[in-house]
């Protein structure tokens, strides 16, 4: 039904009152619980693969000849708390994209999953005896609805979880793969460089034909032929060398935890990352994955893919490649003591060493103080074995930021070995200091205090010598600056008058000519610690043979299910206790850990591992399962793999290394989860498993939902929900009759500001709470919740609502007649511009452009449906309800989800613009092209949706606006 009557302007239906069809929150609810179903029921939003059992909605696969485009959220953790409404934002924007997508024609893959191992689970199991599946898998309900109701367009059919069987089955069968691997850095790959995975049978196959020597390892001697080395000798040649290995390793031991962390799980502090329980360095048997391998690609593809600078720069500096040069130093008496160091020209200046209390040249020293020990490096003790034996226990306390702290005396004590300094043979007093990690380099440093602060402090402390190597002032402190050189020359070779990079040259080429040294690269990233000693996570495909070697699994034993253990807390649950020991909640259950197999020799004992893998195993994958989650044959279908992440899949001809086209999540990841993720997929490209050499070709991070919290007298937080103006108030702010103060901070439980997404769909409607969400500020920025500007959302729809929909009666109210040259040049150039927008991210300036033309139509008598339907089907990918049912009721029986997206006509593009400056407190922040007819209302929220503009308010609200139409634009902050 058509009608030219004109949508109410009536005041009453801004204020609330009640009128038949207008669009309120239950409106809304009604309108969207019902969308909901019918995309379920009708398969909507169901991505069809270009073959196998995934087809669309209508039994079709996908047309290969249309782009595909995959985009993602990261894993999210089902939590028992559910969802506050900072959490949506990324969903939202993904789901916004994907829509966009969608409706340019591009085959869109959609989908979410659970990442569902993790700590709160085993922690809740071990305060309650629940299970943690029975926790997490109420939590994944929980979340499930929040998000349904949110109206995400994803693909339900591929959802899925981290801890079902059928998923564990391939993260453990990939686990094996890298077990059942060796890096070879010589082996072309497919991309033309050198180095990659192989499999470690064809490592045996080189070795038992001589092509390759018998590396040497423990308990094998050296030049031995593979033909004279037992079994058991065989199987230490190839365990040395596979990607996944077990070792006696150095470790971050948290008692508090139970568990061992990798570095990347330890903060700056010396503490857990989750839990914030202290830290210490402790030497245990564990599995390690040999990351460090792929160190110079993992630095080097980070060229090629579409990532934020800042993420590049930590990925960059936590692998932390330096180039420099190895020097051993011979020891009177012990083992010779390599080290690295990146100023091999300062060697002259090196007057004592240091080694980490763990080093094995420790493990025996001279039974007496040599001739001349000065009294202040013994500490007090009568022998090097007395006082070695002190400090080590002394060291095992602390943390490794501890250990490292600059702040504070300078503890050691000297070893009683003296090294020889290769360059003058001068006797260096060998010392042991606990600033030195075991973990990091050789675990030994040449020191030089004339060149380096920490160096200096420890050679005053203990009355060293310091010699300097570069000119400086004539002061008492290191001189790190690169003067020339001095006090370097011995009777072959001089560095006395070079510059630094012409010395380290030619002192790396003598060191090289002596033997006693070379040239070498060598990283801040350690192989990845891959044990935890907890009980809620995926078992190690692995079992133990009786030489204690390890065997892996074949795959038709997979997957390896967690057994029933009698309880789950760690026995060494002492937060502060370095000396404890882990004991893993699987070796509770004697009749699972020790199994009767037939691997092959005829049944026998075997012994699993009880350490279970790190949560990061199931999300470095995840990925490639949502292209197919049922695929039980292969890990990924090639051809599937293909279609959704091969290079060039998107139709860019720039892409060289492939993966998911959008990758949306928090910079909190930037290390753990996308290192981790970038080194399985590398292991996978070399092994021929994937086509391209990196899992996300575009990361987004998304920035934060701040919001308000506040605090009594006492500094505890109260509800902020509770909280009121109040002018008697000495703050402004009172909480039951007293004052309170603000603050703004991260939302959360923590500061008892928390907004549920529950609260805003019963107050506003799922699509107001996207509307709002998206049009907030810039994505990558942090932007402050205020629910009572919500409801400048809610008008948006509402009033686009009046222009199609008789609030009296619900019938049209659209006109049929041509719409003017005037409305069809603002139509065309909002086409124009939200296209771009939305493109681009820019959601929020996208949404003050859909605003400003839908306050044009309003203005008429009547909005013509040439002009409705575009700026519905613009509205759809952030207002999807509303937009479906507007469409439905236009006449239209098919879902716009798969409309055309409107294209702009370039005839009305055409028009006379000015240039619309915007000002934040009288300072320029951004500017915009802008019809000379515009209002101050349309200038206003171009202004507000500016990011230069946001990110000048940062956060601060807004006092007032001053317009000066259509020129000037001057934001007031609070």
């Amino acid at each position: 039904m058509t009608s030219t009557a004109a949508p109410s302007p009536d005041p009453a239906a801004e204020r609330g009152d009640d009128v038949p069809f207008r669009y309120t929150a239950e409106l809304a609810r009604q309108i969207e619980l019902r969308w909901q179903d019918l995309w379920q029921e009708r398969g909507t939003f169901y991505a069809a693969n270009p073959t196998g059992a995934l087809t669309d909605g209508e039994g079709r696969h996908a047309d290969p000849s249309r782009r595909s485009f995959f985009v993602m959220d990261m894993f999210p953790y089902p939590s028992g708390a559910g969802l506050h409404i900072g959490h949506p934002l990324g969903y939202i924007a993904t789901d916004v994209v994907a829509r966009f997508r969608r409706m340019q024609g591009d085959n869109v893959l959609h989908a979410l999953g659970f990442d569902a191992f993790g700590l709160p689970a085993e922690q809740y199991a071990v305060q309650t005896g629940q299970h943690p599946r029975v926790t997490t898998e109420a939590n994944i309900a929980i979340m499930q609805r929040q998000l349904r109701r949110l109206g995400l367009a994803h693909d339900s059919r591929r959802s899925f979880a981290t801890i079902d069987p059928e998923y564990v089955r391939w993260t453990q069968w990939i686990f094996l793969q890298i077990f059942e691997s060796w890096y070879d850095e010589d082996a072309v790959r497919p991309d033309g460089g050198r180095g990659k995975a192989r499999p470690i049978t064809e490592l045996e196959a080189e070795l038992a034909d001589g092509t390759r020597a018998v590396p040497v390892v423990d308990g094998v001697r050296e030049g031995v032929a593979w033909a004279d080395l037992d079994a058991v000798e065989r199987r230490r040649v190839l365990d040395s060398k596979r990607l996944a290995y077990v070792s006696q390793t150095p470790v971050n031991w948290c008692p508090g935890l139970g568990t061992v962390l990798a570095n990347e799980e330890v903060t700056a502090d010396g503490r857990s990352e989750r839990g914030n329980f202290p830290v210490f360095q402790r030497s245990l048997r564990q599995w390690n994955m040999r990351i460090t391998a792929y160190a110079d690609r993992l630095t080097d593809d980070l060229e090629h893919i579409d990532w934020p600078e800042k993420v590049k720069s930590m990925q960059r500096n936590w692998i932390g490649r330096s180039s420099g040069a190895r020097v051993r130093f011979a020891v009177e008496g012990g083992q010779a003591v390599e080290v690295f160091t990146t100023r091999p020209d300062t060697l002259f200046g090196a007057t004592f060493m240091v080694v980490a209390p763990e080093h094995p040249l420790l493990d025996e020293v001279p039974s007496q103080w040599p001739d001349g020990t000065h009294s202040v490096w013994t500490g007090g003790h009568a022998s090097p074995a007395a006082a070695v034996a002190a400090y080590r226990a002394e060291a095992a306390a602390k943390t490794a930021v501890e250990r490292q702290a600059d702040a504070g005396r300078k503890t050691g004590v000297f070893t009683g070995h003296l090294a020889v300094n290769p360059v003058n043979g001068d006797l260096l007093p060998v010392f042991t200091a606990d600033y030195v990690l075991m973990g990091y380099g050789t675990g030994a440093i040449m020191a030089v205090p004339g060149g380096d602060a920490r160096d200096h402090a420890f050679a005053q402390a203990f009355d060293l010598p310091i010699v300097y190597t570069v000119e400086g002032d004539e002061t008492d402190a290191a001189r790190t600056g690169d003067g020339a050189v001095i006090n370097s020359a011995n009777e072959e070779i001089s560095l006395d008058g070079l510059d630094v990079a012409t010395a380290k040259a030619r002192i790396v080429a003598w060191l090289e000519a002596k033997g006693v040294g070379e040239e070498t690269i060598t990283y801040r990233l350690r192989d990845w610690l891959f044990s935890r000693q907890r009980y809620w996570g995926e078992p190690f495909p692995i079992v133990y043979d009786e030489n204690d070697l390890p065997i892996a699994l074949p795959a038709d034993l997979l997957p390896v299910d967690l057994p029933e253990v009698p309880d789950y807390a760690p026995r060494t649950f002492e937060p502060d206790d370095a000396q404890s020991s882990p004991e893993p909640p699987l070796g509770r259950n004697t009749d699972w850990v020790n199994v009767t197999l037939d691997l092959g020799d005829g049944p026998k004992v075997y012994r699993r591992d009880t350490n279970t893998m790190p949560n990061w195993a199931g999300s470095c994958w995840y990925y490639l399962r949502y292209l197919d989650p049922s695929a039980d044959e292969v890990l990924v279908d090639p051809v599937l793999e293909k279609f959704w992440l091969a290079p060039g899949h998107s139709g860019d001809a720039n892409d060289t290394v492939g993966g998911v086209d959008l990758y949306v999540g928090g910079v909190e990841h930037a290390v753990l989860h996308l290192l981790y993720a970038r080194f399985w997929h590398k292991v996978l490209f070399d092994l021929g498993h994937v086509s391209g050499a990196e899992p996300f070709h575009q990361l987004f991070n998304q920035g934060y939902i701040q919001a308000y919290a506040y605090t009594d007298e006492r500094g505890v937080h109260v509800q902020a929900a509770e909280v009121v103006e109040d002018e008697s108030s000495p703050t402004g702010y009172s909480w039951q009759g007293q004052p309170v103060n603000r603050e703004y901070g991260k939302m959360g439980k923590s500061l008892k500001n928390m907004v549920t997404p529950d609260e805003m769909y019963a107050e506003y409607g799922a699509d107001t709470l996207r509307v709002y969400e998206m049009s907030m500020g810039p994505l990558d920025l942090s932007r402050p919740w205020e629910t009572r500007a919500v409801v400048g959302s809610q008008r948006f729809l509402q009033r686009l609502w009046r222009n199609v929909v008789s609030e009296t009666d619900g019938t049209l109210v659209v006109s049929e007649d041509a719409p003017s040259d005037e409305t069809l040049r603002v139509l065309h150039r909002t086409i124009a511009d939200v296209t771009e927008d939305m493109a681009h991210m820019r959601i929020n300036t996208a949404i003050a452009k859909l605003i400003v033309l839908n306050n044009h139509l309003t203005s008429l008598p009547a909005a013509p449906r040439a002009a409705v339907e575009p700026l519905v089907l613009m509205t759809a990918p952030v207002a999807p309800h509303v937009a479906e049912e507007l469409w439905s009721r236009l006449g239209h029986e098919r879902s716009l989800a798969y409309e055309p997206y409107p294209v702009a006509d370039p005839a009305y593009l055409v028009e006379d613009t000015v240039t619309c400056i915007f000002q934040v407190a009288g300072k320029v922040r951004g500017r915009a092209e802008v019809s000379p007819q515009a209002t101050q209302d349309e200038l206003q929220e171009l202004a507000l949706a500016d990011a230069g503009v946001q990110r000048a308010l940062d956060g601060r609200g807004v006092r007032t606006v001053i317009v000066r139409a259509p020129k000037l634009v001057n934001v007031v902050p609070a």
